[in-house]
């Protein structure tokens, strides 16, 4: 078990620790930047997620301040006994001329392993949210397939209490079998969903689309909503994609963690 909360605020021209409560499995580390922006990395301390693991976070960016999120590793969710499922919630609040980064490292879902996750962002009229939740099914170099387990994800996204993204995908049996569809993802195991929401979000489509593998898309969900999904056969292949398009949408290079 474990929570997490943390908000940010500006102080001067920099974007600093308004607020900071760690319990159970999650902590926070706050490394040393030059930039404006407040960093905050978190790691679950447990080594991974099992059947029964709850595990909240959640996140403010006060008025005009920056704040990106990431994980210190990827987070592994391990074969699950009969009975609840890990479930990990989010929750994300972006205030007036403010902005979050949500940059989490990859899932990695072990054989049999159970995992329901949500997300759910909260914006004012004129804030600014990138997100981008990377996935794996299976333990690819290891020869590993997802021939049971379960699945679950929600996104949800509002501006100024109106609805404006939602995003579910539902998995359960033998996932590696439901993936090799020509109509799912054709065997390929690794996935990632990323979100641009910004009032520039239509003018970078354009340039989004054209760091996109071939196993991947890109659409205006509606105006103001940038949404990609892209497939790869492995995790590497995957970050090799994501870290240009991280470092397109954020303007600036992908936190530190990425780049290990």
């Amino acid at each position: 078990m474990g929570a997490l909360r943390i908000a940010s605020k500006t102080y001067g021209t920099a974007s600093v620790i308004g607020d900071l409560y760690q319990s159970g499995c999650l902590k926070a580390l706050f490394p040393r930047a030059a930039t404006a922006e407040l960093t905050g990395v978190f790691l679950n301390t447990s080594g991974g997620m099992t059947g029964g693991d709850r595990l909240t976070i959640a996140a403010e960016a006060g008025t005009d301040s920056r704040l990106t999120l990431t994980s210190q590793a990827a987070e592994r969710v391990y074969l699950a006994q009969p009975g609840p499922p890990a479930r990990l919630t989010t929750t994300l609040n972006v205030a007036k001329g403010a902005r979050i980064d949500w940059l989490p490292q990859e899932t990695i879902l072990f054989n049999g392993a159970a995992l329901h996750r949500r997300l759910d962002v909260e914006l004012a009229p004129d804030a600014t949210f990138l997100g981008v939740e990377p996935l794996v099914f299976g333990r690819v170099s290891m020869g590993e397939t997802l021939t049971s387990g379960s699945f679950a994800d929600n996104i949800t996204i509002r501006r100024d209490g109106v609805p404006v993204f939602a995003d579910a995908v539902r998995l359960s049996g033998d996932i590696a079998a439901q993936l090799s569809g020509p109509a799912t993802a054709r065997g390929q195991f690794a996935m990632a969903s990323v979100i641009y929401a910004a009032a520039d979000a239509d003018a970078l489509l354009k340039p989004l689309r054209a760091l996109l593998p071939k196993t991947a898309g890109a659409s205006l969900v509606r105006p103001g909503v940038l949404y990609a999904r892209l497939l790869a056969p492995d995790s590497y292949i995957l970050r090799q994609s994501l870290v240009p398009i991280i470092a397109r949408l954020q303007g600036a290079a992908p936190p530190k963690t990425w780049m290990l």
